[in-house]
């Protein structure tokens, strides 16, 4: 991923932060058959590693974890985004020379793709996962609620995935390269949109 100094994200802990708010991230690995891709919740173990480990698990079908990987396996993650017209920037009153961008987070995290099928291991992951999403409902469903046998059912419908993380590409692009003036007009553009999202990537705007 190219990141321009201004966009790069340079502290760990605000890097894992924003992986940990991508609910949803993209494990790609080149083949010899071409690129392959599987959208998957993952799990930072922020304890593993100098960067951290990943897991996650896919469907036994998945051609993906049978095909073997060539070099690195990549992790995307990506955050709020928004597009920004140039009719919010002064600076387009003032010479025209604007173009409409789009803001964005994005994380690109690099390491080897380990597979598995051991059923302890996967039991481990898939509880984890479950609590890490469930945590904040009011009434929280775990892994033990469903019956033992059917659980070990499942876990032979799925593979391990094990991704130490060896590098990360991080980029918080949110208008730092305009001038305070058209900062503060795309703050007020994305914050009276209808989109949440917008509104959310409104407030990332740094305003110093």
């Amino acid at each position: 991923m190219y990141v321009p100094p201004h966009f790069k994200i340079d502290e760990l802990g605000a890097i894992h932060a924003a992986m940990r708010a991508s609910r949803l991230a993209t494990l790609v690995t080149a083949t010899a058959e071409g690129l392959l891709g599987t959208p998957l919740p993952l799990i930072l173990d922020e304890r593993e590693g100098e960067y951290g480990t990943l897991y996650g698990h896919v469907a036994r079908p998945n051609p993906q974890w049978r095909a073997p990987a060539v070099g690195e396996a990549m992790a995307i993650f990506t955050g709020p985004d928004a597009y920004v017209t140039p009719s919010w920037y002064l600076t387009k009153v003032e010479h025209g020379k604007v173009v409409p961008t789009w803001n964005y987070v994005a994380v690109h995290a690099y390491g080897p793709a380990e597979f598995f099928e051991d059923a302890d291991r996967l039991l481990d992951v898939v509880t984890r996962l479950t609590n890490l999403h469930e945590r904040s409902r009011a009434e929280v469903w775990q892994v033990s609620d469903a019956p033992a046998d059917f659980i070990q059912a499942q876990l032979r419908g799925i593979v391990g995935i094990r991704m130490p993380i060896t590098r990360i590409d991080a980029k918080k692009k949110m208008s730092q390269n305009r001038k305070l003036e058209d900062r503060a007009g795309v703050v007020a553009g994305l914050g009276a949109s209808d989109n949440p999202v917008d509104r959310e990537v409104a407030t990332m705007i740094p305003m110093t």
